[in-house]
């Protein structure tokens, strides 16, 4: 799987956080203002510093609420207008700097609404409502009030911020995403590292499973036998302890590659260390001796190619054939017959190991084997491989366990 890239964003003014961001923001509503408020100081009509001052009070929420504060400063705009259009002595100055309000809530419009069509919407409010100027409104008796050159130099100075602020909110939107796109691809992995640990965890689990398990199973055997016959055949007791050795070696062996895994999480790249054990198809007839030294009647038969199976394969089809040995010895016990098939046929390597139970009726003395971790982690593995798996009592007496895994020719 190949890493998502996403591109660095530099850090900028308009996109602070924290602590700092918050008090930075606060500074600029305070500021735009007292800007609007301080420019409606100048006039001299009996109403402008008020509107001024109504003005600048909803610019204090325009991060959270631009739409409404560009409407109440439109809206404030109008009345201005009005008065200053009144029979007689004005009663508020007609255009004025402190309009500078109405840019100023374009600008929060456009750079903080989270809708597509407010920025555009603001943007033309603006540049309409500053071409009624030029035309006035005779039904309500208001004179134009703006000239043509007054109207173009308005129009380059809202179409500026407007810009402007549409360039920092672009800016933003793009930060934001690329936050949004590292927040969830650092999920992701996670996810993935805790999928992985899982998957370790359980191949752990099966290799502690099949190693103990199978090894003790014989052991146990041959030293039940070993200790019966040790008086009347000094020989035989001699064989089966040499299995029990060879048997506590190899397990040996696996239990450190296994503990290995655990504290290094890569044995094989462990200094110094001793290599991994290969396990291939020619470890089936080791444990299938040693089963027969248990009192098992094995029968082998593998019809592979050489070079056929990956090590992987190959490790799959150990693991299941040792397994079933295993359950063999510990719920039919010394006696039973076990005949074991593998064959690869059009790509598929087919696995086959059935016993008689040693005459036990099916779904008696059992019990072990109508589930467990064992059936489980044969499953498993077969699964993993993309193959499918079936076990379960023969008519009669005994059990049979069915895997077919899909090979990739080498």
């Amino acid at each position: 799987m190949t890493k998502e890239r996403t591109d660095p964003v530099p850090p900028s003014w308009t996109a602070l956080s924290g602590r700092y961001g918050h008090v930075v923001a606060r500074a600029c509503d305070i500021g735009m203002a007292l800007v609007v408020l301080v420019a409606a100081d100048y006039y001299d009509a009996e109403y402008d510093l008020i509107l001024g001052g109504l003005m600048a009070l909803p610019l204090l929420a325009r991060r959270r609420l631009p739409g409404t504060v560009m409407a109440v400063v439109l809206a404030l705009a109008a009345v201005q207008l009005a008065l200053d259009d009144l029979p007689g002595e004005p009663l508020a100055s007609a255009p004025a700097s402190y309009d500078v309000a109405v840019l100023f809530a374009m600008l929060s419009v456009v750079h903080h609404s989270r809708t597509t069509w407010m920025p555009y919407l603001a943007g033309a409010a603006v540049l309409l409502a500053a071409a009624a100027g030029t035309v006035g409104m005779p039904d309500l008796g208001i004179e134009p009030f703006v000239d043509l050159e007054t109207l173009l130099i308005f129009w380059g100075l809202t179409l500026t911020v407007w810009l402007t602020a549409f360039a920092l909110h672009t800016r933003r939107l793009y930060a934001e995403s690329q936050e949004a796109r590292a927040r969830h691809a650092e999920r992701e992995q996670e996810q993935r590292i805790r999928l992985a640990a899982a998957r370790e965890r359980a191949e752990i689990a099966r290799e502690l499973h099949d190693v103990v398990a199978h090894s003790l199973a014989v052991m146990i055997l041959q030293a039940d036998g070993a200790g019966s016959v040790l008086r009347k055949s000094p020989d035989m007791a001699e064989s089966a302890l040499k299995t029990i050795a060879a048997t506590g070696r190899d397990a040996i062996d696996d239990m450190h590659r296994i503990v290995r895994v655990l504290r290094e999480g890569n044995p094989d790249s462990a200094d110094g260390g001793p290599p991994r054990r290969l396990v291939t198809l020619d470890e089936i007839k080791v444990v299938a001796e040693r089963a027969r030294a248990a009192g098992l009647s094995v029968d082998v038969s593998v019809e592979v190619g050489e070079g056929r199976l990956s090590p992987a394969e190959e490790m799959t089809a150990f693991r299941i054939v040792q397994e079933c040995l295993t359950n063999v010895l510990r719920h039919a016990g010394a006696g039973a017959g076990v005949d074991i098939r593998l064959h690869e046929e059009q790509g598929t390597l087919l696995i086959s190991v059935v016993d008689d139970g040693a005459g036990t009726l099916a779904g008696r003395g059992v019990g072990g084997r109508s589930g467990g971790n064992g059936l489980v982690g044969m499953r498993e593995r077969v699964e993993l491989a993309g193959g499918s798996f079936e076990a379960g009592p023969r008519l009669g007496s005994g059990w049979h366990v069915r895997a077919s895994i899909p090979t990739r020719t080498k």
